[in-house]
Parts: C-alpha cells; sequence; structure tokens
C-alpha cells in the first residue's frame, strides 16, 4: 500500500517532464522551439526491482494529451493509472489525474490534479503560480487556502524542457536549476539536476514503438536525457544526495519522448511509446 502511494505522489512530477511537439520538414538548430499539440499513450511495466522494494509486477498506462501554442498558452491532461502486485496476493491501484496550463510566456501556471489509491482519493490539489520580479506568489484553493512566496527564479514544466532542448542544441549536458510543477501538495520546489547525453543517430537504440512507425521524426535529433529531481526544502547531509525521483527519456528536438525510464528509487518502471497522434497545430494569430 505504502510504494503505491508513493508512485501515486510521484507521478505528478513525470505529468510535468515531458512535452511534445510536431517537426517541419528540416529542423534547424538555431530555428525557435515549437510545441505542437500531440496525445500519446505509454504502456507501464517493471523495469527493475532493487532488494528494498516490495513490488513483484507493474501493470499500467500513462494518457498524455498536450495542447496549446505560445500565444495562448499549453494546456496538458495527465493520467496515470498503476497496478502494483506486492507478490504477496496484495495489489494496489493508484491513479492521478491532472490538468495543467502555462502561459506562453512562461510567467504564469495553473494545476490541479486528485490522487486515488485503490478508488479511494487520497489527495487532491488545485492552485495557480505567477512570477514575479522578486518572488514566485503561489495561491492554492487545495488541500487547503494558502498563499505563499517562493523563489523567483524557479521554472514552470513547460519551460524547463524548452531550457532542456536549447541546451541540447549546443551540446551543454548538465543544467542545474529549481523547478516548481504543483505536485505532490502543491507548495513544493524541487531542486532538479538534467543530465543530456550525446545526440543519437537514427541508427542508435532502435525501439519498437509508435515513434519508430512515425515517418515525421525520421530527420529530427534526439537524446538521452535524465532529470532527477530533489527536495529543496531539505538539507543536504552529503555531498551526494538522493534524489526523490528521476526519470530518464529520449528526447527529439521537437519535444516528443520515448523510451520512459521512471526511477522511484525502491523500483524502476519502464514507459514505451504504445500509441502517438500528432494533432493539427493552431497557429498564432
Amino acid at each position: 500500500m505504502a510504494v503505491a502511494h508513493v508512485l501515486a505522489s510521484r507521478s505528478a512530477i513525470l505529468a510535468c517532464a515531458l512535452f511534445f511537439a510536431a517537426p517541419p520538414v528540416v529542423w534547424a538548430q538555431d530555428g525557435p522551439i515549437v510545441l505542437v499539440p500531440h496525445r500519446a499513450i505509454y504502456d507501464l511495466t517493471l523495469g527493475k526491482a532493487r532488494d528494498t522494494a516490495q513490488v513483484a509486477a507493474v501493470r499500467g498506462r500513462i494518457l498524455y494529451d498536450f495542447d496549446g501554442n505560445a500565444c495562448e498558452g499549453y494546456t496538458l491532461q495527465f493520467r496515470q493509472v498503476s497496478e502494483l502486485d506486492s507478490g504477496e496476493g496484495k495489489v494496489s491501484t493508484s491513479d492521478l489525474r491532472s490538468t495543467t496550463w502555462e502561459g506562453g510566456d512562461s510567467k504564469r501556471f495553473k494545476f490541479t490534479s486528485q490522487n486515488f489509491l485503490d478508488q479511494n482519493l487520497v489527495d487532491s490539489v488545485d492552485g495557480h503560480a505567477e512570477h514575479g520580479t522578486s518572488a514566485t506568489a503561489i495561491n492554492l484553493a487545495k488541500p487547503e487556502q494558502k498563499a505563499l512566496d517562493i523563489d523567483a527564479a524557479v521554472v514552470f514544466p513547460t519551460q524547463h524542457m524548452v531550457r532542456v532542448i536549447e541546451a541540447a542544441r549546443t551540446d551543454k549536458t548538465v543544467l542545474d536549476f529549481p523547478v516548481f510543477d504543483g505536485s505532490d501538495t502543491g507548495d513544493k520546489v524541487y531542486n532538479t539536476l538534467t543530465v543530456i547525453g550525446r545526440k543519437l543517430t537514427a541508427d542508435d537504440r532502435k525501439h519498437d514503438d509508435a515513434a519508430a512507425a512515425e515517418s515525421k521524426l525520421a530527420l529530427v535529433p534526439r537524446w538521452p536525457v535524465t532529470i532527477s529531481y530533489f527536495e529543496k526544502s531539505k538539507p543536504q547531509k552529503s555531498t551526494e544526495q538522493t534524489p526523490v525521483y528521476a526519470i530518464s527519456f529520449e528526447l527529439y528536438e521537437n519535444g516528443i519522448s520515448r523510451a520512459l525510464s521512471l526511477d522511484y528509487n525502491d523500483f524502476v518502471v519502464a514507459g514505451k511509446l504504445s500509441s502517438l497522434d500528432i494533432k493539427q497545430p493552431k497557429p498564432c494569430p
């Protein structure tokens, strides 16, 4: 039961770590980064269980529906349902549902989410955040009415991914900055460490997934990326702080991600892109 709750509570971070887009025929490294609507489904399985894990199997699915443009902002409808089998006849199901909106200028962010465990609502979050000159203001309606100021330097999820793509284009390998994504109780800030590997060629790491069947991706560069999330509120007791969560994936220059690896410390969940529907983009007026 505890393992399932951890999986549900940290899934909101995943919802904000992935962004997708559709490419033009030719990509220019110095051209603008364009995030275009799409709908993707990932099938989840247990990738690895470490000695401390009480998990024998994982089955589940992620639904990821991204829409909008730089003028109207970006919306994300996300749902992750995961069934965890302890191997002792106990099966728990976690169900995270979230909706976010981020302004095209990355100054405003709205978020709402619900966490269910075995069909019982355990967490509900609703709020919005806005960057100011000296601080970022957060206003929560759920789980309780609350207003607070956090670091003005925090980055919202869409801008986080844009920065990763910008860094990958220029062969920068490490990024380090705080991120606010509205996850957990809606008032947490995470320090993030992003590591970007060398650009992959078309013949590198071939996968039998929906991206492999998408001709529009054939000429788009991609990179292996790992993003680790650390609790900013907790003091660091050693030089090697353990992340609360880490996600690895292959990131296309247009934002599409494939080959997910979700590391919850005790166990790792693999996410295979089983469906990808690239929508018709809506241009700015």
